[in-house]
């Protein structure tokens, strides 16, 4: 654009980047079903944009819901039973409380029911969702199994690509 003088207009500033949570969730006493808090937890190692949030949801639940509905992306963290050998990563974007992950445990209960309650209150965020597949729940174990340990710089990796 020109302004009358025949000089260039300044260009408009950006606007800032979207506000994105990235929730790691997930039962820390229950060894591999904990992933997301302990890729949380290698996340919160880097330095990240100030425009991402990164977030232990543990094992979710409503009082998380003003958290994701203010924010404008969301990229969740979670463990996932789905036949796959452990450790394997996924990542697919979610639009409905049915694409999470099959239940795993209480709190997959509280992240669906979490998720309907804010479809309920006006439209989601854009939800990623990244997976890693686990063999079994092991109560009582606070530690991720190799497989799934191994996994972590791919999720790392893939959040990375995700916040952009």
């Amino acid at each position: 654009m020109l302004h009358s003088d025949g000089q260039a207009a300044p260009a408009a500033p950006a606007p800032p980047p979207a506000e994105v949570l990235v929730l790691g969730v997930g039962n820390l006493l229950v060894g591999d079903e904990g992933v997301g808090v302990h890729a949380f937890r290698a996340l919160e190692m880097d330095t990240w944009p100030p425009h991402v949030h990164l977030v232990d949801g543990g094992t979710g639940g409503f009082h998380l819901l003003d958290l994701l509905r203010s924010h404008a992306r969301v990229i969740l963290i979670d463990a996932t039973r789905d036949g796959s050998p452990p450790g394997t990563v996924a990542q697919f974007r979610a639009r409905v409380a049915a694409d999470f992950p099959p239940a795993l445990g209480a709190h997959d209960i509280g992240l669906r029911d979490l998720i309907t309650a804010a479809a309920l209150l006006g439209p989601l965020p854009e939800i990623d969702v990244i997976t890693v597949s686990i063999a079994e729940l092991k109560p009582m174990t606070l530690e991720l199994s190799p497989a799934v340990a191994a996994a972590l710089p791919e999720v790392s990796r893939r959040v990375r690509i995700l916040v952009g």
